[in-house]
């Protein structure tokens, strides 16, 4: 049982894992291709953001410094996913809460395009990696960390 957990927690994070290792590959000076798309996403959700809620995004935030942050969490989330950590599993679900809501922005568009149903589909699949880590952290919390043993009663020797 512990195998296949292993192979099951390997292949969940081979996603966050292949991701940040192509993202570092690519990141160079500028944060790469990642930071370019996440420019205007970043722009349109903190509009929505100081919008609904008031609350304004910092101007000097740096976009190659939000790619690096995302490449660790990832990263490092996903390697101590795979060693069955929940630590491992808070970072990559701090990852999703994030990341999620901005590059997957279809309340940006209307439901008769094309784009909507594209990036409604990516949302609800993130959604449902938000779900099962939430899962995973729910399981691991509620096992005690060892299993007690019983011992067998000695037997007594009359002599």
């Amino acid at each position: 049982m512990a195998f296949v957990s292993t192979v099951g927690r390997l292949l969940f994070a081979s996603v966050f894992l292949l991701s940040a290792w192509q993202e570092f590959d690519e990141y160079g000076s500028n944060g790469g291709p990642a930071a370019k798309f996440l420019r205007p996403k970043l722009d349109v959700f903190s509009g929505h953001l100081l919008a609904h809620t008031g609350v304004e995004l910092p101007k000097q935030l740096e976009i190659k410094h939000l790619v690096a942050a995302a490449i660790v969490l990832k990263g490092v989330g996903g390697l101590l996913f795979v060693f069955g950590s929940s630590f491992g599993a808070v970072m990559l679900l701090l990852h999703q809460a994030i990341a999620t809501p901005i590059l997957y922005d279809f309340y940006n568009y209307d439901a008769e395009k094309k784009e909507f149903y594209e990036l409604f589909s990516k949302f609800t699949q993130n959604l449902a990696l938000f779900g099962s880590l939430l899962f995973y952290i729910g399981m691991k919390m509620s096992m005690p960390n060892k299993q007690l043993r019983k011992r067998a009663p000695k037997t007594k020797t009359t002599s």
